[in-house]
């Protein structure tokens, strides 16, 4: 099994709590035994100026499903703690409205090194962008 550690959405979304992603309005929405989902507001808090989603937004979305992830796939997170080492994106197409909806699922776990893709989609399931991330697991400090 990929996750290590139980969870729930209702835990996940609290230690949320007074994060960039609560500043967002990141929240988990589902996830299985391979895949975690997470929804982002298109509002006044993830827009550019010209009213379209930022692309900055979508990689904190895109790093916090990674970050998240790897965690729960540490066997001991009292000894170890995942760090991000390298994140890429491509934007495809514009979000003006709505939600947006990541999900993330492992290219690789493996004892120190995780790489996660991450998909976000529009509400109308239409590719916004695609993104890498890389996670180096570390002892914790």
């Amino acid at each position: 099994m990929l996750w290590k550690q139980s969870f729930t959405l209702e835990g996940m979304n609290q230690i949320s709590k007074n994060t960039l992603a609560e500043n967002l309005g990141i929240e988990f929405v589902d996830f299985g035994e391979d895949f975690i989902v997470a929804r982002m507001p298109v509002d006044q808090r993830t827009k550019q100026p010209m009213g379209l989603l930022h692309g900055g937004a979508s990689v904190a979305l895109a790093e916090t499903l990674g970050s998240v992830a790897s965690v729960l796939c540490i066997e001991d997170t009292n000894k170890s703690m995942a760090v991000g080492v390298e994140i890429n994106a491509n934007h495809l197409r514009p979000a003006t409205d709505g939600f947006v909806f990541g999900t993330v699922k492992a290219i690789r776990v493996g004892r120190n090194m995780h790489v996660w893709s991450i998909e976000i989609k529009d509400e109308a399931e239409k590719l916004i962008c695609v993104s890498r991330i890389t996670i180096a697991i570390v002892p914790r400090f």
